[in-house]
């Protein structure tokens, strides 16, 4: 009998589950697809992020972005010549790529394109369907890992300021170190050697650790009583050159950009690993000049930096007199490092050809090509508006302005290691906050139209009050640990060096919170 009521039971609840699954079928789709009835639209549709019309790695992780068109359902189809397509169904605009179905599309796709459809259901119209936003899947990798820093974009407060890496072949973020570790200091600066992990060097500035440098190398932290600028490591790792620069901030009445920076003063060090001496070479450290950005040529010849003419006795008054007709040049210097000996400066490019200053250089792993940007004056592109991003083809010298620029501020920029990618920050999305983008550089030189980093959420960008700043393009993850470097922040410096300028030495002294730049 017990048996008997179980069965029963059994039959009743197997009944009612068969049930309400018929009914579960039976309802219409609480996101339904387009099927074969829908009316076309002749144009693309709105999204954002802008991600249509570019070239992308196949290492890049699912673009996800917002259909700025109105409906109440939203229907995408990804696809490509081979594999599978992916289907997205969402209640809103945000498109949320699946990361699996994506990688393995764009991995068997390697040079061809890659094309998504999107259709939007109205309530009266039904589905629709926009032209197709397409991209290109290029055959080479990007670097799979961006270190940059994260700060307000603010001139008085810097107690929120850090170093992170993004893996790019995903979301994952981490933090590489952060102000708050060594009493809420600012940190800065951070360069690597030729694309590689292993050697780490950041600035570091804090009113109760002192100012002072950090080198990770194999997983050791060594603190350098020295504050570094702005940093070229030679691509041997024996030797790093490095900037000085007397810094100071001040404001202009009006404009879309009010702030702005100006260097008193500045000169270029060099810092020997193997004896940890610091030597100035001449022509890096003149008297009459001012020399910042060291970039050296991959095969470690020569060293690329800027230099402009020292317009200004008073090295104390901010703004200096004539500070806006300040225009750098681009120049280099021979090195032999077998023999450690430096040859005679050379003009690369002078700014009384341009008209311009000629700031930030960066030389393509594989030697071919030169990015650098120019803008109206002086020493810091990422407040001027008229910064924007040139190429020099180092076999002819010839240059051009890249058609990827906007109207708003482009600077910052690294190479990938296989020369094939870059990196640069652009004020492009609103003009106030800066972000990082990715552009593909062909065999020939062409820069192809830029895309933003993506975010797992679509709406990210739009939400996010912090600016990025100087991002790196790196081939893997720093394997130091955030405790490490921490401490090595805390400690008292390992490495004691002099440097041996005078004259257009700048002197040490404290920094305010708003001396800090972007």
């Amino acid at each position: 009998m017990r048996h008997a009521k179980y069965a029963k039971r059994f039959v009743v609840i197997a009944g009612f589950v068969a049930t309400a699954i018929l009914v579960a079928f039976s309802l219409p789709s609480c996101s339904p697809t387009p099927g074969d009835t829908y009316g076309e639209i002749t144009r693309p549709p709105r999204i954002s992020p802008d991600y249509a019309g570019a070239v992308i790695p196949p290492n890049i992780a699912p673009p996800n972005f917002r259909v700025l068109e109105p409906g109440k359902a939203y229907f995408v189809k990804i696809h490509a010549p081979q594999g599978k397509a992916l289907h997205i169904t969402a209640k809103t605009g945000a498109i949320h790529i699946p990361q699996s179905t994506w990688r393995a599309l764009l991995g068997a796709n390697k040079g061809q394109q890659v094309s998504l459809d999107i259709f939007v259901q109205h309530a009266d119209k039904g589905w629709q369907k926009f032209q197709s936003v397409t991209n290109t899947i290029a055959h080479e990798d990007i670097d799979d890992t961006l270190v940059f820093r994260l700060m307000k974009p603010i001139y008085n407060w810097w107690k929120d300021i850090g170093i992170y890496q993004r893996h790019l072949a995903g979301y994952r973020r981490s933090l590489v170190l952060h102000g708050r570790s060594f009493g809420s200091g600012c940190l800065n600066c951070h360069s690597f050697v030729n694309n590689q992990p292993d050697t780490l060097t950041i600035g570091l500035r804090s009113a109760e650790y002192g100012s002072a440098t950090l080198l990770a190398r194999r997983n050791t932290v060594d603190k350098i009583g020295a504050r570094w600028g702005y940093t070229a490591w030679h691509p041997s790792g024996k030797l790093a050159v490095y900037s000085i620069n007397k810094v100071a901030q001040f404001f202009h009445r009006g404009g879309s950009e009010t702030r702005d920076v100006v260097d008193l003063d500045s000169a270029l060090a060099c810092y020997m690993v193997r004896s940890e001496q610091v030597v100035c070479p001449p022509g890096l450290a003149e008297k009459d000049r001012l020399e910042t950005y060291p970039a050296w040529s991959p095969d470690g010849k020569h060293l690329y930096f800027c230099s402009g003419p020292l317009l200004w006795t008073d090295r104390d008054t901010v703004p200096p007199k004539d500070y806006e007709k300040l225009k750098y040049d681009l120049r280099r210097i021979p090195y032999d490092l077998d023999t450690d000996t430096w040859g005679q400066v050379e003009t690369v490019l002078s700014a009384d050809e341009t008209g311009l200053s000629i700031l930030l250089p960066r030389i393509s792993p594989d030697g071919r090509f030169l990015l650098f940007c120019m803008c109206q004056y002086g020493c810091f592109p990422i407040y001027q508006r008229s910064s924007d991003l040139y190429l020099m083809d180092l076999a002819t010298n010839a240059y051009r302005k890249l058609d990827i620029n906007s109207d708003c501020s482009e600077s910052w920029h690294s190479w990938s290691s296989n020369s094939r990618w870059i990196a640069f920050s652009s004020k492009r999305q609103g003009g106030l906050f800066t972000r990082t983008f990715l552009s593909y550089v062909d065999e020939t030189g062409k820069v192809h139209k830029p895309i933003v980093v993506p975010q797992e959420n679509p709406d990210y960008y739009s939400t996010l009050l912090e600016t990025y700043s100087v991002p790196e393009l790196v081939a893997g993850q720093i394997d130091t640990s955030k405790i490490r470097l921490a401490r090595g922040a805390r400690s008292a410096p390992s490495i004691a060096v002099d440097v041996p300028i005078t004259g257009a030495t700048p002197k040490a002294r404290p920094l305010e919170p708003w001396q800090e730049r972007e």
